[in-house]
């Protein structure tokens, strides 16, 4: 067997994968008398699942979550009032198709954040396009971007994102023209693509933070027409992590 020339064509077909184990796998389908079918079969979905894999990270890279968390990790227990049946249905990605909003609204430390983010990570696994910002993050962005002439491109791209997560909205408070860029964004996905909101805010709030009623009203309905809101009424998972004095 002329290994070189295998090498070399694997190298210019990009097969990294085939290339780093088809001798090991020939040895085993000689030693197994595996048929050339399944031997080739083998090697095609070694190459297939490295492919998906290395999508996946750079999905999880350009989605830019603080941190990874994952549903699997989430302690339903500690928040008896979450619906876990609707959560987990949810991650089946089902409401992605259908263009319909996640809002998670509770204190600090419910949880808010880690559910967002999980989701996330089941939508980069089924090879979704996520992108992940905080509110303060996000506004400052399409200031930016309207500042130097871009605002529409920006809009345009972020219009084209499968989840959209926005975590801390209400913690800072936007400006009137902020809060109208903000508009801007929801109205471009509004039935086209799923956003994640969550915030410490009530929705009756929402006015203070975009700093007029009016503005947030139109953001809520946008986000609510089409929506799965959540109201967590749960205690800190940061408090639970506090040792208790001796």
């Amino acid at each position: 067997m002329d290994s070189t020339h295998i090498d070399t064509y694997l190298k210019t077909l990009s097969l990294h994968r085939i290339s780093e184990i088809y001798l090991q796998e020939a040895e085993n389908a000689a030693n197994t008398k595996l048929s050339y079918q399944d031997y080739l079969l083998r090697l095609l979905e070694q190459q297939v699942l490295s492919k998906i894999e290395r999508s996946v990270n750079r999905k999880m890279q350009l989605a830019a979550f603080p941190q990874v968390k994952r549903l699997e990790e989430f302690d339903f227990s500690y928040q008896p009032k979450i619906n876990e049946q609707l959560i987990r249905e949810l991650a089946s990605l089902t409401f992605l198709a259908e263009g319909k909003n996640i809002l998670f609204i509770g204190a600090p430390g419910v949880g808010k954040t880690h559910l967002a983010i999980s989701i996330g990570i089941k939508a980069i696994q089924a090879r979704k396009r996520v992108l992940f910002f905080t509110a303060d993050q996000l506004t400052q962005n399409l200031a930016t971007a309207e500042v130097s002439g871009r605002l529409n491109s920006i809009l345009d791209q972020l219009g084209r994102i499968d989840l959209l997560i926005i975590d801390e909205l209400g913690y800072l408070s936007l400006s009137k023209q902020t809060a109208k860029l903000f508009f801007q964004l929801i109205s471009k996905r509004y039935e086209r693509g799923s956003i994640i909101v969550t915030s410490n805010k009530p929705f009756e709030q929402w006015g203070e933070i975009f700093s007029d009623d009016v503005v947030a009203a139109a953001i809520l309905d946008r986000l609510l027409h089409h929506s799965y809101p959540f109201l967590i009424n749960g205690k800190s998972y940061r408090m639970k992590q506090i040792p208790k004095p001796n």
